[in-house]
């Protein structure tokens, strides 16, 4: 079982990667994506300015009101969740598009959100459709793939009170790898993986104890995604491989160690 996250840097190459995927279809392959430069777009498009909040542990975070959920919904589960599903049936893949609140495939809690304001106090954000997956609905995921299909998800989830929630599409693709019990996750981004000394110092490979001080020590959209790689490789994918999405054969580099590959041990 092989998953694979699309980040929104590499949408205009998904017909490079649409191809590259036809070699993988036919064993149990699922694809999650992101999109949150492109609702960013979008929603400034429409009049909606767009607020971002940090965390004391400095991730950095959509501040979701309903407004902002609804542009989501429509931007990530509509336009290119199914631009992505078009791209690959071109491609004679069967692709299906669905988001975590389709047969309940995502499950979360809302998130109680808290910022660093310019002083360095915390503050608790209020109104925000925010979550953190906690179950995976992996029967039906079973379900599509030994029927052909590749689900194609947006990661966007359903709380206990059934709101739709905003989720962190790299942690949602690791949560997924590890319901499944896939071998490999592979986040495609625009870069060729992590850079301890941005842009310099690429790593071939990190040990999974060491990826606490490299979390803490990351920026931006990388810092997640080596936090989802720890948890993947936490709950059992063996790997979890960070790689440029942007390249010819993005899938099939990445599978030959191309990018920065996490393991449990080395």
């Amino acid at each position: 079982m092989l998953v694979i996250k699309i980040g929104g840097s590499v949408f205009g190459e998904i017909e490079k990667l649409a191809g590259d995927a036809m070699g993988f279809a036919g064993s149990g392959l699922i694809i999650v994506h992101g999109g949150a430069a492109e609702t960013t777009r979008i929603a400034e498009k429409m009049g909606k300015q767009q607020r971002f909040i940090t965390s004391a542990s400095g991730f950095r975070s959509r501040y979701t009101d309903r407004e902002t959920m609804e542009i989501f919904e429509m931007v990530v589960a509509g336009k290119i969740n199914k631009e992505i599903v078009a791209a690959l049936r071109k491609k004679g893949i069967d692709a299906l598009g669905l988001c975590g609140a389709d047969g309940g495939l995502l499950r979360a809690t809302k998130k109680i959100m808290k910022a660093v304001d310019e002083g360095g106090k915390e503050k608790i954000i209020r109104d925000d459709y925010t979550g953190k997956i906690e179950s995976v609905n992996t029967e039906l995921l079973r379900v599509l793939i030994n029927n052909g299909y590749v689900p194609v998800v947006a990661p966007i989830a359903l709380s206990s009170e059934f709101e739709l929630l905003n989720t962190d599409g790299d942690r949602a693709a690791a949560m997924i790898a590890r319901s499944v019990g896939a071998e490999k996750l592979i986040m495609l981004t625009d870069v060729d993986g992590y850079c301890a000394n941005f842009p310099n110092d690429l790593l071939r490979e990190i040990r999974a104890g060491d990826l606490p001080a490299h979390i803490q020590k990351a920026t931006g959209g990388m810092k997640r995604k080596l936090l989802a790689a720890k948890e993947a490789v936490e709950g059992g994918v063996r790997e979890a491989v960070i790689a440029n999405g942007k390249k010819e054969k993005p899938i099939t580099n990445a599978l030959a160690g191309e990018g920065t590959v996490v393991r449990m041990m080395l």
